[in-house]
């Protein structure tokens, strides 16, 4: 029997976007603009720098097991009672949690491909068989996700607005999809990027349901700035959160963490200036590629993707940005060998790329 289980030598890890320090070392430059990772360009709410830096001085204490003041103020924000709310370092561990107390044996886990691809490890890391149904036209295709489930799904995993494609279903979809699933299985419904599509009349918000297999995912790291903290939280039916606490790591998420996240749920000013820096840079890019004759999807997040006319190009224009110390996202790993996903900027960083972008374009 070797050492290392075959379905984690075989495993590809995550990939993250390109660090802005790692840029400067290879180049030496000294400005560097991001827009890969989806982060938010105008930084961290000042409550929430605030209350995490009155929290240093805590921190060679343990920070509360439950989150017991966050889950009260997530509780009291979205309707819900603190039984039914979960906290974690990022959705990401919270979805390593559910793997982990869910899924066994002949379980088979069902989503998209062309997703957030954390599910996908996270599952593999499990050694569970993976079930993904193709986009339809760069979308989730709902229909085909029930076709395929089987006696043996424990899992489906939905993204909305999906990453990369930024894409929604809508509330319709939605519902029909949930007619033709079973109460046995669970349904992972991620929301990274709910604040983003949160106005959309179509978008299917899931607290205004109330299934009892459902677990909302969510996260403070893109809408309120605090993806170096790590910080995510779900919301579920409280037999499913009791079971998730079980196996859930204990003192996760951190103290200032939790003190961060409980002050940027009390900035509006800042959450909604964030969304309209998003929505003007998504306007911004549509007018700009249509003019330049660009394939993009209509996003109902932080980014838009394009699509290129082969990989080719999007290696040779990511590439080529990078060396005017601009990164941006190419979505091979995602499944999407011609994408590349931008994240919306300031105005002034989008413009800076849209300069460089059009250079480069002309060019290919």
């Amino acid at each position: 029997m070797p050492l290392v289980p075959e379905h984690i030598e075989s495993l590809q890890p995550y990939q993250a976007g390109k660090p802005i320090e790692e840029l400067q070392r290879e180049l030496g430059l000294t400005r560097i603009i991001k827009l890969a990772s989806n982060e938010n360009p105008l930084g961290v709410s000042p409550k929430a720098l605030q209350a995490m830096q009155d929290h240093l001085k805590e921190i060679n204490r343990y920070p509360s097991p439950d989150s017991y003041h966050l889950k009260h103020a997530l509780a009291k924000a979205f309707n819900v009672k603190p039984n039914n709310v979960i906290t974690g370092h990022g959705s990401e561990s919270i979805i390593s949690t559910i793997m982990r107390t869910f899924l066994h044996d002949e379980d088979i886990a069902l989503t998209s491909a062309g997703t957030f691809m954390t599910f996908r490890i996270q599952v593999k890391s499990r050694g569970i068989s993976l079930i993904e149904v193709p986009l339809k036209n760069y979308r989730y295709d709902l229909e085909a996700i029930a076709d395929n489930i089987t006696e043996n799904t424990k899992i489906i995993y939905l993204a909305n607005p999906n990453n990369p494609t930024g894409n929604i279903f809508t509330d319709d979809e939605f519902l029909r999809f949930m007619d033709q699933v079973p109460q046995r299985i669970l349904v992972l419904l991620d929301e990274a990027y709910f604040e983003f599509a949160a106005e959309n009349p179509d978008y299917p918000d899931s607290m205004k349901y109330r299934f009892d297999n459902v677990i909302s995912l969510r996260t403070f790291s893109k809408a309120y700035g605090l993806a170096g903290v790590r910080i995510g939280y779900g919301f579920a039916h409280e037999n499913l959160i009791n079971n998730l606490m079980k196996i859930k790591l204990p003192f996760e998420p951190s103290g200032p963490a939790q003190a961060g996240a409980l002050a940027a749920l009390d900035d509006n000013d800042f959450l909604n200036k964030t969304i309209q820096i998003a929505h003007e840079g998504r306007e911004f890019f549509y007018d700009f590629f249509n003019r330049m004759g660009v394939s993009y999807l209509e996003s109902y997040a932080n980014f838009v993707t394009i699509i290129l006319e082969s990989e080719k190009h999007v290696n040779t224009v990511y590439d080529q940005l990078l060396q005017k110390g601009i990164i941006v996202r190419p979505l091979k790993s995602f499944g999407l060998s011609n994408g590349i996903r931008i994240t919306t900027g300031l105005p002034e960083e989008n413009a800076i790329f849209a300069e460089h972008f059009k250079q480069i374009y002309k060019s290919l």
